[in-house]
């Protein structure tokens, strides 16, 4: 079983002013898939708060995979994918090509979204958008292949031969 981590970016929420739609939803997915959900935050959108909460997932709490929801358009505030970029030390567009690629079959607004993916040490960090229908859409359609990815980023026995969702949980 992988552990994860949900960090939703709102400033409004940060403050109590909304509700967190987007989090509880994907950590119940996440759940429903074997994952470990051990960890759900707010933070504001600001780029250093979000670096600061990635960085400390990855590093001090060693989570595997840290999904953000939020801060992924053209708002001024929108600076997660930034964020991302900073606390990453390699990135992984394929996610968010593939999560583009899927929201265009629903919406021709799926191309807005500057989501991004990278690694820091054993860490896989995933943008995903703040609306939560958008986030559970992106999530569904990533989310058998992120097993596999996991698997060779934490050093466990990857079949790379093998069906997509059947490999081994390290």
């Amino acid at each position: 079983m992988f552990t994860a981590a949900v960090v939703t970016v709102s400033d409004r929420g940060s403050r109590g002013e909304r509700a967190d739609g987007s989090g509880p939803r994907i950590e119940a997915l996440l759940k429903e898939r074997g994952y470990d959900v051990v960890h759900r935050e707010i933070v504001p959108d600001e780029a250093g708060e979000i670096e600061r909460a990635l960085v400390r997932l990855a590093d001090e709490r060693d989570v595997a995979l840290v999904l953000t929801t939020g801060g992924t358009g053209f708002s001024p505030r929108d600076v997660t994918p930034e964020a991302t970029e900073r606390a990453c030390t390699r990135m992984v567009p394929g996610i968010p090509e593939a999560m583009r690629a899927a929201s265009l079959e629903v919406t021709p607004r799926g191309m807005l979204s500057r989501g991004a993916a990278g690694i820091r040490g054993g860490t896989l960090i995933v943008n995903l958008p703040g609306s939560p229908k958008a986030a559970i859409e992106n999530l569904e359609t990533v989310l058998p292949a992120l097993e596999h990815g996991l698997e060779m980023l934490r050093g466990g026995p990857a079949d790379c031969g093998a069906p997509v969702g059947t490999g081994r949980r390290a």
